[in-house]
């Protein structure tokens, strides 16, 4: 197996009052993983045990093929890192930011850099002081995006953004990865954006992982289904039904682990399925998180 974009494995933190339980998940090369959960839930502490910013109490991390701490200065070289409480100089210009961040990197790119200042309509000899936060955001991806890194680790980039600025950025890191060598973890607990542009997902709750999988497997699996029952009707018990909702004679049923059989399978029992339904990503995740805490008795 080639070594992946970034990994976890059995990664933890402990603070007086969160801990970061037993992490693993894996983002391949060339794809864009979706890193969901609530605020709190442990995106960013992952996030930065990840970045060499803190370091875990257990487990292991590499990052581009590098064990993390220890060799993180080799890693971010080719690493991308942008966070919605990242500050530059507010009395400098954008300009005097793209020449400082230049001399660092000799991967700059400045053809790329005037295109994204069109893209994302910024100026050069703005002050950063006088920009949105919607702009400051953008100009923050533009000093990432222009030393074309093999990886972008992305903190709530798209927090606090109008919906205009969304789609701008949203469009970027989905151009971005056209070449097939670049990936991209995304954290966000804004469902919409994640669903648009991710393969991968992994869901995150109380700092534990919840789920990692591909993001057309969790659409395809997570379906709800909608079954009229006779009078006398019980339903069965039915492997990866994880909710089941009754009112009257209609019962609202959703399974992790949708197959065609289930349908005949409460037939069987004197049911009728009426409808079978895909749920959005957002509805998957409540529905993952909700009989997760179920499980673990929270």
């Amino acid at each position: 197996m080639t070594a992946a974009a970034l990994a976890f494995r059995n990664v933890s933190k402990r603070y007086p009052f969160f801990t970061l339980d037993d992490a693993s998940f894996r983002l391949e090369q060339g794809q864009i993983m979706g890193f969901v959960g609530p605020n709190g839930a442990g995106k960013t502490t992952s996030i930065r045990i990840l970045m060499g910013l803190i370091q875990s109490d257990a487990g292991s991390v590499e990052l581009l093929g590098c064990p993390i701490p220890s060799e993180q200065v080799r890693a971010k070289w080719n690493v991308g890192h942008v966070s919605d409480d990242m500050r530059l100089f507010g009395a400098a210009t954008l300009d005097w930011h793209m020449g400082f961040v230049k001399s660092i990197y000799p991967t700059w790119d400045a053809g790329y850099a005037t295109t994204l200042l069109k893209r994302f309509h910024l100026h050069q000899q703005q002050s950063i002081k006088h920009l949105s936060h919607g702009e400051r955001i953008k100009a923050l991806l533009l000093l990432v995006l222009a030393r074309r890194p093999r990886s972008l680790v992305l903190d709530e980039p798209t927090s606090g953004l109008d919906p205009v600025a969304r789609h701008e950025v949203l469009a970027e890191l989905m151009d971005l990865l056209q070449d097939g060598e670049r990936s991209i973890l995304f954290s966000s607990h804004n469902t919409l954006d994640v669903e648009q542009i991710s393969d991968q997902i992994t869901f995150i709750d109380r700092g534990r992982i919840v789920a990692s999988d591909d993001k057309e497997v969790f659409l395809d699996r997570w379906q709800r289904l909608s079954i009229e029952l006779s009078p006398d009707c019980a339903l069965p018990e039915v492997a990866g039904v994880v909710d089941v909702t009754r009112t009257g004679r209609i019962a609202v049923v959703t399974t992790n682990d949708y197959r065609p059989e289930l349908p005949v399978i409460y037939a069987h029992a004197g049911a009728q399925v009426r409808d079978v339904q895909r749920m959005t990503l957002e509805e998957i995740f409540v529905a993952n998180v909700m009989h997760n805490r179920k499980e673990r008795g929270e």
